[in-house]
C-alpha cells in the first residue's frame, strides 16, 4: 500500500528479515522536501539544496531525491527522523550528476547530531568506497577488516552518470558494506552503540539522485 511517505512491504528469509520500508519519493511534489525528512548543515554558511526532482532515468519513476547546491557546502546531510535504528539494512539507490571537486554519495546510519554519526561513502572521482566515524565532529576512517589500522577504504569503479546501489548491514558492532548487491568491505566500530537516526550525505559540490530508500530489518 502506498503512502505519502513510502512503500510498505515484508520481507521474509533474508538476513535482516522483517518489515522493509522502501521510501521513493513519487508523491512529493518536485522542489519541495518530502514530508518527514530535514536538511542538515554541518558548516556555516553552506547552503545544500534537498528538494525532489523528476528523473526519466529514475529507478521507480518519476521522481528522486536531489542535492542540487554546487556551492561547495561541506557535507549536505538529509536525515529521516521517523524513526531510529539499531541494528538494520540501509540501501539506497544513486547517480553522480555532476561535481568538479567531489561526486560523492553516502548512507548515513545511528546518526545522533550533525556532529556525531557513521557514514559509508561512494566517490566516482576517487573511484573508492570509504566507512567514516564522525564523532564531536572529527572524522576517522574505519579500515576494512583484515587491512591494516590506517586503510583508508578500498579501491572501486563507481561509474559516474549511472545508477548504482550502496547498501551497508549494520549489526551491533559490525558493519558490511556492498556496491551493486556485491559485498565490498567489513568493518568495525563500538563507538555509537545505541539506535539512530538514518539519511543520505554528499559532498562539496556534488550534485547527487538518490531513489529507493530501503530499510529493512525488525
Amino acid at each position: 500500500m502506498r503512502t505519502g511517505l513510502a512503500v510498505w512491504i515484508f520481507a521474509w528469509g533474508s538476513a535482516a528479515a522483517g518489515r522493509a520500508e522502501i521510501i521513493r519519493f513519487d508523491s512529493t511534489m518536485p522542489g519541495s522536501l518530502p514530508p518527514g525528512w530535514s536538511v542538515v548543515i554541518t558548516h556555516a554558511g553552506g547552503s545544500p539544496k534537498w528538494e525532489v526532482r523528476q528523473d526519466s532515468s529514475a529507478p521507480s519513476k518519476p521522481n528522486v531525491l536531489a542535492q542540487t547546491s554546487a556551492d561547495g557546502t561541506r557535507f549536505p546531510m538529509a536525515v529521516l527522523n521517523t524513526a531510529s535504528y539499531r541494528d538494520v539494512e540501509v540501501s539506497v539507490k544513486f547517480k553522480t550528476v555532476a561535481g568538479k571537486e567531489d561526486q560523492a554519495a553516502g548512507v548515513v546510519w545511528r546518526y545522533r547530531d550533525p556532529r556525531n554519526y557513521y557514514l559509508v561513502r561512494a566517490n566516482a572521482l576517487e573511484n573508492n568506497i570509504v566507512m567514516y566515524k564522525v564523532q564531536d565532529g572529527k572524522w576517522a576512517a574505519l579500515p576494512p577488516k583484515g587491512r591494516p589500522p590506517r586503510t583508508n577504504g578500498v579501491r572501486h569503479r563507481i561509474p559516474p552518470r549511472t545508477w548504482s546501489i550502496l547498501k551497508v548491514i549494520f549489526k551491533k558492532s559490525r558493519f558490511e558494506v556492498y556496491f551493486d548487491h556485491r559485498k565490498i568491505f567489513e568493518a568495525e566500530d563500538s563507538t555509537f552503540s545505541q539506535a539512530g537516526k538514518v539519511g543520505l550525505w554528499t559532498k562539496a559540490d556534488s550534485v547527487i539522485y538518490f531513489d529507493d530508500f530501503q530499510i529493512s530489518g525488525k
